[in-house]
């Protein structure tokens, strides 16, 4: 949103004390116009409040107080000094068309809509209503504002920056390079597209047009932040806090106030999570991100609960919003078997991976290999993450993902290798990762480690789901020792006659083994313990057979 370029005159003191305005006080000019020369709006208002104590105030002065603090990001404080100014006999020219601009600012929409239509007819009065409609999502009033745009450099910025809430970040790109070819001292432009890049994911390009304001203004905590957002994206946290700390250096009073929460709200992201409790949940109406990165935070925290809480009712519009809500969706959905909110993130995830904007970007062919993850095709699922697997070598949640979906289509052996690459412990520890690592080991022929895995286990629910998917997988495998030992154990954790079943035909298979001298005949002795272990009355004919042959042979059982 760009303010109208016509400001107040600069109210000055003359010799008795009395305010005035123009020629007769130019000596006085450059105390105020300093403080905006050097974007210090704190400072200016600091002047303004003094010649208002003073008794030298006015409208005059009243309308550089809403100005400043309006531009010091203070939108509450502007917001008050604008609506005494409507009460004014003499409502200044301007009045309300500001006051609505604060009332946008604060998400008051309703508000500002109101003093738009009591404004009078200016470029900014379509502006601010171009913007307007854009947040109540009203297309046809868009369109009509849009057409009233002109060729002019506040009406393009606005038109760049709705482009740039609809994530048409290319369109936004031409319209401030456009721009900056006839008017190279608009050197913020260039913060706009090093923005626009780092959406697109060209965080090098951002960083390259990021510097050429930088090297002007080396202090702006905007510029500064988008920089340290790059880092953190080529690099890390730690590269990128690092990048924060130079404001320190160059920040006068105002820029270490203005994008105070900005920079608090990153700082969390940076050091991944620490302080989101005590940082994110006042921010959240606040900075549209810290909503999103306090949903990232629960589900990081497995409290899936307060995740789907936070975002239910968020209604997305941005490819971000789409993805957190379909992962939000899933996570749901798997920890309480609902089909329905599968579906919904099943649909969530197709709609970016889908889209025109976002089919050839890592995010939405993540999202295509998601949506596939659901509907369980594989082979699809294959396909997209195939193509981005270069920028994940190292990602534990990626190889996680990678493994299981080659494991699903058969192909254990990069499966295995996949799974033990993953370093971290949360997921290592989860049941599903022992799950599907056990049967690459079995489906490998390393049935003895699939074992192992469950000897590590302490005794649960899913330490005995471990140990039937190791009896059965090893079984069909003909792996009938592990078979055996694991249905042996889990004949006595539970006497169902099914697992007898199992153990039966495991020893059976074992002893035919031995037999064709496939197996160990040592073996014979283990056998024998295990069906030891069971009442069953077959088992006095099994052992009366396995011993006679064990005698016949000379084994020693």
């Amino acid at each position: 949103m760009i303010l109208s370029r016509s400001k107040p005159a600069i109210p000055q003191a003359s010799k008795d004390g009395s305010t005035v305005s123009g020629t007769s006080a130019q000596k006085k000019l450059p105390k105020l116009e300093d403080f905006l020369a050097q974007r210090d709006y704190l400072g200016a208002l600091s002047l303004l409040e003094f010649h208002r104590n003073s008794g030298k105030g006015g409208d005059e002065v009243d309308l550089w107080l809403g100005y400043c603090a309006f531009h010091a990001g203070d939108y509450k404080r502007s917001m008050l000094e604008y609506e005494a100014l409507t009460h004014s006999k003499t409502s200044p020219k301007g009045t309300y068309i500001n006051l609505g601009c604060c009332f946008f600012y604060l998400g008051m929409y309703e508000e500002a809509e109101q003093m738009a239509e009591k404004a009078d007819k200016c470029q900014l009065r379509t502006r601010l209503r171009f913007h307007l409609a854009h947040k109540f999502g009203d297309e046809k009033k868009l369109m009509t504002f849009h057409q009233e745009l002109e060729d002019v450099i506040e009406d393009q910025l606005s038109l760049a920056s709705i482009h740039y809430l609809r994530s048409h970040y290319q369109e936004a790109i031409d319209i401030y390079k456009r721009i900056l070819l006839d008017n190279r001292d608009h050197l913020a432009l260039n913060v706009y597209v090093a923005l626009c890049y780092y959406k697109l994911d060209y965080y090098d390009v951002s960083q390259e047009v990021l510097a050429v304001y930088l090297q002007h203004f080396p202090g702006s905590a905007i510029a500064v932040n988008l920089k340290a957002c790059n880092h953190f994206r080529l690099y890390n946290g730690k590269a990128a806090e690092q990048e924060l700390k130079s404001l320190q250096d160059h920040s006068t009073s105002h820029q270490a106030s203005f994008g105070k929460d900005l920079i608090e709200h990153n700082l969390v992201v940076f050091r991944n999570g620490e302080g989101a409790l005590q940082v994110l949940p006042p921010l959240v109406d606040v900075i549209p991100e810290a909503r999103l990165n306090l949903v990232i935070y629960f589900l990081r925290q497995d409290d899936v609960a307060e995740a789907y809480s936070l975002i239910k009712d968020l209604e997305p519009t941005v490819p971000q919003e789409y993805i957190l809500k379909g992962v939000v969706n899933a996570a749901v959905g798997q920890d309480n078997g609902s089909r329905d909110h599968l579906k919904i993130a099943q649909q969530y995830f197709q709609l970016v991976g889908g889209s025109a904007s976002e089919c050839d970007t890592i995010p939405g062919r993540q999202c295509m290999a998601a949506c596939f993850f659901l509907l369980k095709q594989f082979d699809d699922v294959l396909l997209y993450l195939n193509s981005i697997k270069s920028y994940y070598y190292n990602d534990d949640t990626f190889n996680f993902n990678y493994g299981q979906a080659k494991a699903a289509v058969g192909n254990t052996k990069e499966a295995e290798e996949i799974f033990l690459q993953i370093q971290s412990d949360k997921i290592v520890n989860d049941y599903a990762y022992l799950s599907w690592l056990s049967r690459c080991y079995i489906m490998n022929g390393k049935a003895r480690l699939a074992w192992e895995l469950y000897l590590k286990m302490e005794t649960s629910g899913e330490s005995f789901a471990l140990l039937s998917l190791i009896a059965n997988d090893c079984y069909k495998m003909g792996h009938f020792f592990y078979a055996a030992k694991a249905f042996d154990m889990l004949e006595r954790l539970d006497p169902n006659p099914e697992y007898w079943e199992g153990k039966r035909g495991a020893a059976i298979g074992l002893f035919q083994m031995i037999i064709a001298g496939r197996e160990e005949r040592q073996t014979l002795v283990d056998i024998m313990q295990m069906l030891k272990n069971t009442t069953n009355p077959q088992v006095d004919h099994i052992m009366k057979v396995i011993k006679k042959w064990a005698k016949d042979n000379q084994v020693a059982i």
